[in-house]
């Protein structure tokens, strides 16, 4: 069963509109005007076996933070829509991956309690021209909106890009994972998520 869900959100600031299946065949087309979380998130969605279109535009020109985290609020929505659409997943997935000399893991429990924990101390302050603490800022915003509680680590690594990259992998491909279908009933004692 495919689960699809579309979520717009317009501010003074932004405009973000998701559009999201899975399963999915890892068809991403993601276009924030940030090149840099373009590319993490065409590979979180990529390897998590999401079919998405993220189109995200905003006052970039201030500085990307309104634009990154209204679209963690946005996509996290969307998951919360298609979790909310079978509660028969398998909630519980954690992925590590790694990127050359870098090592990231992401440990979630899809279960409408959401709650970060964000371990990463990267090497350099930017990518590019992309402020690196506008990570925690687009997972904070995700997990809130989805519900998922997410435990993410930057283990190691000597290559800012390198262990976010990692860490963005890990985040689709546990996604993926906890989002796969297991039964018809929730998997909670308490009998509902």
């Amino acid at each position: 069963m495919i689960r699809v869900s579309k979520k717009e959100r317009e501010t003074k600031e932004t405009s973000i509109k998701v559009d999201i299946a899975f399963p999915g065949n890892g068809d991403v087309k993601i276009e924030t005007g940030v090149p840099f979380f373009s590319h993490m998130l065409t590979s979180m969605m990529f390897h998590g076996g999401f079919d998405c279109s993220i189109l995200a535009s905003g006052d970039i020109d201030v500085e990307p933070h309104h634009l990154v985290e209204d679209t963690g609020i946005v996509l996290g929505q969307a998951f919360k829509e298609i979790f909310n659409s079978n509660q028969g997943i398998k909630r519980f997935a954690e992925s590590k991956i790694p990127m050359d000399e870098a090592l990231s893991e992401a440990v979630i429990d899809v279960a409408n309690r959401p709650y970060l924990v964000y371990r990463a101390e990267y090497p350099q302050d930017r990518c590019g021209e992309f402020d690196m603490s506008l990570c925690r800022e687009f997972f904070y915003a995700f997990a809130v909106n989805s519900g998922i509680t997410m435990h993410l680590n930057c283990l190691y690594g000597d290559n800012s890009h390198h262990m976010a990259e990692a860490l963005f992998k890990a985040v689709g491909k546990a996604l993926g994972i906890a989002f796969e279908l297991k039964s018809d009933r929730p998997l909670s004692t308490k009998g509902v998520l």
